[in-house]
């Protein structure tokens, strides 16, 4: 069984014996830690479970450092089975005990806190490939399992999902559904809400559900999208069946220098509108093509790969080339900056390195219609800059669609020791509040979870209502990942 990597400071830092929020926190009496424990294996160790309670949020590792722990679980249980899982479910529900779910606890909002302690469930027990189809090209896969196990099983049948987020080796299959994660080759494959085909489901009350199963079904609305980036508010996913694809057969790269952002934002949606699809169109701006794609602060560098069938390869290159070269000033550049990002692509030891230093350190991504993507481009990093010690604030694009595409921000600032966490909210608040104004989204794959959870009523609007009502009738104690996504009443 693979083990969970937490950040090193996880590993490093002593079980802390504070928590750096102070909500009501609900213990496990001791006749129900024995039923559970009669259900699966479980833990109450204090320094287990302060591990267990963290994630990758950014400003968590700084707590870490600090000797803090965000909040920490009452015990944490670890099921091996769907019946399991039901049994826990009901039993928090009848003792009105909160249950949060984790997986490979990679997220980077803070969706895996117990912010109000009780039971966290760990479905990192639930690993492996339960079935395979070879003809439909459907997976059924087990939400513990990690990304790389996911594609050796796959690789055998000459098979792929095509997943592969920047936390591929330290992220599970229900962690990708929990946040509506998105791999770094989405533009070929998709999201993770377009590979799913069903879900099994563990209800607040331990009830077992199963959604979707066929292909475009028109039965309703389709209940897969009420569970996926739901993070563990709704149900507890237990089983996905996912899309496959063959094995690719085929790869070719390509690199383009643009001389401003807008020109290439503006090559990039052509492409897409054209119908190529290539799986990595990244499009950095002039500082980052600076800092890690080998341009020289003025031009703004494109990174395009693309794999799958030859035929459909060379035609959805041919579409790259032809829009990028149409586009004025721009000009090919040395195809080993492919190579050089395929190297480092995973690679966080900066963010944590920065973070131990003192650095406020974080990124933001969105969503927005090609028509807006240029503005708000500007708005964030001047909203960002505009912060009280930020330092910088940069861009790039890394996911496109037809209608849209994905801005992914990363910024930085170095204040005071005391004033470390007002300036990360400060950051947060001032580049959500200027993408939001400008016609952004509020999240495109790392979720909602904790630190986002203050912007839902300004990003949803009257929909909020609905997705409560929807919380409120599937768990009406509210006993599901309590806390997050906006979904507490006041």
């Amino acid at each position: 069984m693979r083990e969970i990597t937490p950040p090193i400071e996880l590993v490093l830092a002593d079980a802390p014996a504070t928590t750096r929020f102070d909500t009501a926190w609900v213990d496990v009496p001791e006749p129900v830690l024995v039923e559970l424990a009669g259900v699966c294996a479980t833990d109450h160790d204090d320094e287990r479970t302060a591990l267990a309670s963290r994630d990758w949020w950014p400003l968590s590792m700084k707590w870490a450092l600090d000797g803090m722990v965000p909040q920490r679980c009452a015990v944490v249980c670890r099921p091996q089975t769907t019946d399991q899982i039901a049994r826990i479910a009901s039993i928090c529900n009848l003792n009105r005990i909160p249950l949060t779910v984790a997986g490979g606890r990679s997220g980077v909002c803070g969706a895996a806190v117990p912010l109000h302690g009780g039971v966290l469930l760990d479905t990192t027990a639930m690993q492996g490939v339960v079935s395979i189809d070879e003809i439909s090209h459907v997976v059924e896969v087990l939400p513990g399992t990690f990304g790389p196990d996911l594609e050796a099983r796959l690789a055998e049948h000459g098979l792929t999902v095509g997943h592969y987020p920047q936390s591929f080796d330290i992220a599970t299959v229900g962690g990708w559904v929990a946040c509506r994660g998105a791999g770094q080759y989405s533009t070929r494959y998709g999201k993770i809400e377009d590979m799913v085909v069903g879900l099994e489901v563990v209800l607040a009350d331990g009830t077992v559900i199963r959604t979707g199963g066929a292909p475009r079904a028109a039965a309703g609305p389709d209940l897969n999208h009420i569970f996926l980036g739901s993070e563990g508010t709704l149900g507890v996913v237990t089983r996905i069946w996912l899309r496959c694809h063959p094995v690719p057969t085929s790869e070719r790269r390509a690199v383009y220098g643009f001389r401003d952002f807008a020109s290439g934002l503006d090559a990039c949606r052509r492409i897409m509108q054209r119908g190529g699809t290539p799986a990595v169109l990244r499009l950095y701006d002039a500082a980052e093509s600076k800092r890690g794609q080998g341009g020289d602060g003025e031009v703004c560098v494109l990174l395009v790969l693309d794999e799958g069938d030859p035929a459909s390869v060379g035609a959805s290159m041919s579409i790259v080339d032809e829009e990028c070269l149409a586009t004025e000033g721009c000009q090919p550049r040395d195809v080993e900056a492919v190579e050089a990002w395929l190297h480092h692509r995973n690679d966080t030891s900066a963010l944590q390195a920065l973070t131990r230093k003192g650095f406020v350190v974080d990124t933001m991504e969105i969503t927005a219609p090609w028509a807006r993507l240029a503005s708000i481009f500007d708005d964030a990093r001047s909203a960002l800059l505009g912060v009280t010690h930020a330092r910088t604030a940069t861009c790039h694009l890394s996911h496109s669609y037809v209608d849209g595409a994905c801005l992914y921000f990363t910024f930085a600032a170095s204040p005071p020791a005391d004033e470390f966490e007002s300036t990360y909210n400060a950051l947060w608040d001032a580049g959500t509040r200027a993408i939001l104004r400008s016609g952004g989204n509020l999240s495109h794959h790392h979720g909602i979870g904790l630190n986002r959870s203050r912007f839902m009523g300004e990003a949803l609007g009257n929909g909020l209502g609905v997705l409560r009502a929807i919380k409120s009738a599937l768990d009406p104690h509210g006993i599901l990942n309590p806390g997050k996504m906006g979904l507490d009443v006041d």
